[in-house]
């Protein structure tokens, strides 16, 4: 029995719209202490944005962060002993270019209600104005 197309589609990689002025509206930022949430999540993100119509690049890995420390075992007994433990972040960084402000709030906003529980995001929008509209508030 053949796999329905949109549970094949499950298998390949997210479909991308081509950019074409190349402008960046956001970069998105997914981290987590688990490889597997943020590459599930990007690829999330990245199938989102294709069906809202925006051009997207990406995920790029960005440098993960590694946190260490030592603890002693014990306060007394074995106070000589002492434990170490590590913690390291993921990331992704996901570009958003040639999308209208008001796509991006709503993926960000479908992002953000559908967010994994060990994932965080960061979210950086740019917004493009004339040098006439910054230097003449009053004009508009």
């Amino acid at each position: 029995r053949p796999m329905p197309i949109s549970a094949d589609l499950n298998y390949k990689t997210p479909l991308k719209r081509k950019p074409t002025n190349d402008i960046p509206v956001c970069d998105l930022q997914i981290r987590s202490y688990v490889l597997d949430y943020v590459a599930f999540f990007a690829e999330f993100a990245i199938r989102s944005a294709y069906f809202l119509g925006m051009p997207v690049s990406g995920p790029v890995p960005l440098p993960h962060k590694t946190e260490r420390w030592t603890v002693i075992r014990g306060p007394f007994a074995h106070a000589k002993s002492k434990e170490n433990f590590e913690r390291i972040t993921y990331r992704r960084l996901i570009q958003v270019k040639d999308a209208t402000p008001k796509q991006v709030q709503t993926w960000l906003a479908f992002l953000r209600q559908h967010e994994y529980e060990a994932i965080g995001m960061k979210a950086n929008v740019y917004q493009h104005a004339s040098v006439n509209d910054i230097l003449n508030p009053s004009a508009n």
